[in-house]
């Protein structure tokens, strides 16, 4: 059976992150590559047609690290899970293929040997060897059920916040499921999570396709986790010199009720020039993202803003703040976001960073993360970093 179209189509930033590797391999310094992206040429003279463009971007090491870091718990929390859902809690080896395929069985396999504080194996002359939790481990996960408990608060409120920033109040089921691990939801999110909540969500067929349907609104939800953050850390609103020249910081951080927290990566210089034209962009007011996009022109500078405040808002969203760029370019009719979203994020590098790193691009928000941790995390996090901390130092567990 074909994917569905959603998994198919190359996504805008796919594509710019394509172009973003092939220029990176021959034209990467310690801490920027060269961007290139096309630009329609003006008149004067020629013949007009598309000429590239190439833009620096600053990669930020301690990201791209990020991406390193959680290989090593994805896969001990997938041989977990699979261990888990097995009748007697312990799982065949030979079984393991059928789970997760022949090429990434030696990984989950290695994985076995690495961590024997947290997977032991049995087995052995007649019995075909298996591999199930230690009781230290088992003692752990038994905690995941009040982590569960504790994440279906969250759940719901951002699973309504990300319906209400959509211009009709509905997103496609099949996109929901798609961004499901991003945002921490549990598998069996719709026969589960929905029905229980039936005047909140709803599921319906529209246009050929089942939709998750908002059923009721809620005004107080509609604060993003920017404004949330400066009600929390008391930020004013700066009342005196309005209309004297003010200086904004050489880092491009501004006391107000309309700015970005923001981060430029190492290496980037600013000119006076550039600070100047930053203020004014961090002063603007711009609408809020839980208003219908529908009611603004996408040409006016502060509906432009506007779509910054959406992707900070939707990365706000998941657990890790941070999706891979299919998963955002996922939404652009939902949200209508830009065609050309990766020029979007490049400008903003100071609020989002985009790593190719890994087998899927990602887009990060930067100010949830000090270095390469991420500063706030869910129960379901926390409980995942005690159950991984489990392993330790590496050591071998000889697999018979």
């Amino acid at each position: 059976m074909s994917k569905p179209f959603l998994y198919r189509r190359r996504s805008s930033i796919s594509f710019g992150l394509i172009q973003f590797r092939r220029t990176s391999m021959c034209e990467e310094s310690e801490n920027l590559v060269l961007f290139q992206v096309r630009h329609k040429s003006g008149g004067g003279g020629g013949g007009g047609g598309w000429r590239p463009k190439k833009k620096v971007y600053h990669r930020v090491d301690e990201l791209d690290k990020a991406i390193d870091l959680k290989k090593k718990p994805t896969l001990i929390l997938q041989l977990k899970s699979i261990i888990q859902s097995q009748k007697h809690g312990s799982l065949l080896l030979r079984d393991l293929e059928k789970h997760v395929g022949f090429v990434h069985k030696w990984n989950l396999m290695a994985a076995i040997e690495k961590y024997p504080s947290i997977f032991y194996v049995g087995g052995g002359n007649r019995e075909p060897p298996f591999v199930t939790l230690t009781e230290k481990a088992k003692n752990i996960a038994t905690e995941e059920g009040e982590a569960t408990e504790s994440m279906e608060r969250i759940l719901v409120k951002n699973l309504r916040k990300l319906l209400m920033m959509s211009v009709d109040c509905r997103v496609p089921l099949e996109k929901v499921e798609f961004i499901q691990p991003a945002m921490g939801l549990p598998q069996d999110f719709k026969t589960t999570l929905i029905p229980k909540y039936p005047e909140i969500f709803s599921l319906k067929v529209i246009n050929g396709k089942v939709n998750l349907v908002l059923e009721n609104w809620d005004s107080s939800l509609a604060i993003t986790a920017r404004e949330d953050r400066l009600l929390r850390e008391g930020v004013p609103e700066p009342i005196g010199d309005r209309g004297k020249k003010v200086r904004i910081t050489k880092d491009g951080n501004f006391l107000g009720r309309n700015a970005f927290k923001v981060s430029f990566p190492p290496g980037f210089r600013p000119n006076a020039s550039y600070l100047e034209e930053f203020e004014k962009w961090q002063k603007m007011e711009f609408p809020s993202p839980y208003l219908n996009a529908r009611r603004f022109d996408a040409a006016d500078p502060k509906a432009r803003k506007r779509v910054v405040a959406v992707l900070h808002e939707l990365l706000s969203l998941t657990m890790e703040k941070r999706v891979t760029c299919a998963q955002l370019d996922a939404f652009h009719s939902e949200y209508l976001l830009p065609s050309r979203l990766i020029l979007c994020l490049i400008k903003h590098q100071g609020i989002f960073y985009i790593t190719n790193k890994g087998a899927r691009g990602t887009v990060f928000l930067k100010e949830a993360y000090a270095g390469s941790n991420l500063i706030e995390k869910c129960p379901l996090m926390l409980f995942h970093d005690r159950f991984v901390a489990l392993c330790g130092r590496r050591e071998a567990n000889p697999i018979s």
